[in-house]
């Protein structure tokens, strides 16, 4: 296992399987404790929760994304279907980049998910990509699931 970085905020997320490169944004918790999500008019955009761990230090960092908008996929379109020993890449403005490597993809249901296992904290880094995902029921106030990719830290390089 790679040492750790310091703390330095994430400015890019790379899925080779997703053939996605997107710019990250800062997220912050709403006022009823909700993480907030990215701007859905720009179907290539990602947000990292910012009071948290960034990408690559001790701990569990967190990056959401759309699966889709209004006008078609978004960012994390295809976040279910990413196997095991995929990889990402995320790019710090300390110009160094962590790269991990999923070990599984789960869908909750927004009722039973599992906030300790998703968001709770991990002596290693790893990193949690959270996206939409099920049936989508408009009358139910959209998709009735999430998909969370877990991932580990696997190599930094300068970059």
């Amino acid at each position: 296992m790679p040492a750790a970085l310091p703390g330095a905020r994430p400015v890019r997320v790379d899925i080779p399987g997703l053939r996605l490169s997107a710019p990250l944004v800062d997220l912050t918790l709403d006022g009823r404790g909700r993480l907030g999500v990215p701007d859905p008019a720009d179907r290539n955009l990602a947000g990292w929760y910012r009071d948290g761990v960034p990408p690559g230090s001790p701990g569990n960092a967190i990056v959401v994304a759309h699966v889709d908008t209004a006008t078609g996929p978004a960012a994390f379109a295809g976040l279910d279907a990413l196997p095991p020993g995929a990889t990402v890449e995320v790019r710090r403005a300390d110009r160094w980049i962590a790269t991990f490597r999923i070990y599984a993809v789960q869908e909750y249901e927004k009722r039973d998910f599992p906030s300790t296992r998703v968001y709770g904290p991990t002596k290693d880094a790893q990193l949690r990509l959270l996206t939409c995902g099920g049936a989508y029921d408009p009358g139910a106030g959209g998709y009735q699931s999430n998909v969370v990719a877990f991932a580990r830290l696997t190599s930094v390089r300068p970059g």
